[in-house]
């Protein structure tokens, strides 16, 4: 912050992940009031405000660069914590649409924790920085100003109703609840359209002790996807290691294939997915939760960048966008755009005319990748509702569905989706010359027969089924990586 100026004020309204780092990115420039309804947990504690937060969460490795340039050295402390850093492919033993995909040497990385704890050490960390601060149990009324510029916010705290904080720059990070779009309109913003894609998908969750010495050996996160090209339901299982040895589990199906919270239908649904193994995994475990139950996940869009936006306000995170939670995409959105708009802040200072305008846009890159790969494959799915793939996806779908069935045979493929799926490249990545040679030439032939479990991950998970035929692999050649080391210093 320049000192020579006086001092600017920023408020972020919401304190889960998306408005700590915006209020981590703001505090280079302003003093920074964080506005939650909640009571912000000490520590990795569940909070009323963010019921996502008792399903399965991933920080890809994509968004973990991204908050690891806004808050340097974070992911130490998230594995200092009992984060579990893992490599991909390696740790994992997943079935995609199109197959299962070969474990091999690391391409890209995600974080395994509880949501809980990922928030904890961010909501640390931020919170203690210079010049940042809460309001707790406080919930904003209004917007303050006009149509041409936001000048504050109005909220109810425990001590005062409509008190008004003045500010030079209001951050909408409230989440899938935002009311941005009705306090935009009261200062008679209007136009602000909105898309929406809804597959039914309903998605349960609940928490097993790992078996003895799973921890110990670094178990793999296990998963088996649907395919959205068959015309039934899609069905998904998946078994994360988080901390204090725990796994957490969660299960997930469209319209009309929905799963329940009654405890004694969790492992028959995990086991009627494409593959049983989730659910053989999870047989005679000891669960230490009842079964949560999410509805409700609708992929939708705000567009603000297209909007006349006020001055002095834009908004982030999943008051822009929620996807389908099973992508995992939501966190690394936000974390990657809120780095773009850091630069931003940093080439033309938070008093900038239309800053707020401007900071929507840089946003919107990362917002729109995001929605493209989740919605175009929720809307195949029967009873699916909303907006239809565009002119030309048939083509590009079946570009996409050749790469992945060769991303099961040929290392190249394999690095090229995950380069994409951890959020770490646009799909756009996928039309690099290197990338089209491969995909021109794959197959099938060869893919693994059965979930790629080793033997001693079978005798600790006290599985009793023959090992999976494991074939050749195929790795063809190299594909030149964006970054051959990642920002903890781990190379690739």
């Amino acid at each position: 912050m320049n000192r020579s100026t006086p001092t600017r004020h920023a408020v972020v309204i919401g304190g889960s992940m998306a408005g700590l780092l915006a209020a981590a990115v703001l505090a280079e420039h302003a003093t920074v009031t964080i506005i939650d309804a909640d009571t912000l947990p000490v520590g990795p504690a569940p909070r009323r405000g963010l019921p996502q937060a008792r399903h399965v969460h991933v920080m890809w490795s994509g968004g973990t660069r991204a908050i690891e340039r806004i808050l340097p050295g974070i992911t130490a402390q998230w594995t200092a914590a009992g984060a579990l850093r893992r490599s991909l492919p390696d740790d994992l033993v997943t079935k995609t649409a199109q197959g299962w995909i070969p474990r091999c040497g690391e391409k890209q990385f995600n974080i395994s924790c509880s949501r809980d704890l990922l928030d904890s050490v961010v909501r640390a960390r931020v919170t203690g920085l210079s010049g940042v601060s809460t309001l707790q149990q406080s919930r904003v009324r209004a917007l303050e100003g006009s149509a041409a510029r936001v000048t504050g916010v109005r909220v109810d705290t425990p001590g005062e109703q409509g008190r008004l904080i003045t500010a030079d720059l209001v951050v909408d990070a409230s989440g899938r609840g935002s009311r941005a779009r009705t306090w935009l309109q009261q200062l008679g913003v209007g136009g602000i359209r909105q898309a929406e894609v809804d597959s039914g998908l309903v998605y349960a969750t609940r928490i097993f002790r790992a078996p003895p010495g799973a921890h110990e050996m670094g178990f793999p996160i296990v998963n088996v996807q649907s395919d959205p090209r068959v015309a039934v339901p899609g069905r998904t299982a998946t078994i994360v290691p988080i901390e204090n040895g725990q796994w957490q589990a969660t299960l997930s199906g469209t319209r009309g294939g929905q799963p329940t919270g009654d405890p004694d239908r969790f492992i028959p649904f995990a086991k009627s997915v494409r593959d049983p193994i989730v659910g053989e995994l999870l047989e005679g475990r000891t669960p230490l939760t009842e079964v949560a139950v999410t509805q409700g996940t609708a992929n939708r869009r705000v567009y603000f960048e297209k909007a006349d936006l006020p001055d002095g306000f834009f908004a982030v995170g999943d008051s822009v966008a929620t996807f389908n939670p099973l992508y995992g995409q939501g966190m690394s959105v936000a974390a990657r755009g809120l780095l773009a708009v850091r630069d931003l802040l940093r080439a033309k200072g938070p008093g900038h005319p239309s800053i707020g305008r401007e900071a929507q846009r840089a946003l919107a890159p990362q917002v729109a990748t995001a929605w493209e790969l989740a919605t175009s494959q929720d809307i195949l799915y029967p009873g699916a509702t909303g907006m239809r793939p565009r002119a030309g996806a048939g083509l590009l779908n079946a570009y996409v569905n050749r790469l992945m069935t060769g991303a099961t045979t040929r290392e190249a493929l394999t690095a090229a989706f995950l380069q994409v799926i951890t959020m770490s490249s646009p799909p756009t990545y996928w039309l690099r010359p290197a990338v089209v040679w491969h995909v021109l030439r794959a197959s099938d032939r060869g893919a693994l027969k059965a979930p790629p479990l080793t033997a001693a991950e079978r005798a600790v998970a006290g599985l009793d089924r023959p090992t999976g035929l494991l074939g050749p692999g195929g790795p063809g050649d190299p594909i030149d990586p964006v970054d051959p080391v990642d920002p903890v210093g781990r190379a690739r």
